[in-house]
């Protein structure tokens, strides 16, 4: 089971497995916006779902702090485009 944890002084959300397997970055734009810049995925961990568990929690934690979420990051971007129920924490 891959847990994701937030780790707020280094504006990440990761993954950890012997190291870190997953990691997603951002940056505060404003309190009510987060700037996704990067998503990183460990080869030996890819195929696994691990990008999307990043994904979805900083949606549910945007949902929960009334942030809105501009994903540059090209992953990111993909999934806000693929996944309609990301609509509403959505920067537009």
């Amino acid at each position: 089971m891959h847990i994701v944890n937030h780790d707020t002084a280094n504006k990440r959300f990761l993954i950890r497995d012997n190291g870190i397997a997953a990691v997603m970055t951002y940056v505060i734009s404003s309190p009510e916006l987060y700037i996704i810049d990067h998503t990183l995925v460990e080869n030996a961990y890819r195929g696994q779902g691990l990008g999307d568990k990043l994904v979805k929690a900083m949606v549910e934690y945007a949902r929960e702090n009334s942030i809105k979420i501009l994903p540059l990051c090209p992953f990111a971007k993909g999934r806000f485009e693929r996944f309609s129920e990301y609509a509403d924490v959505l920067n537009k």
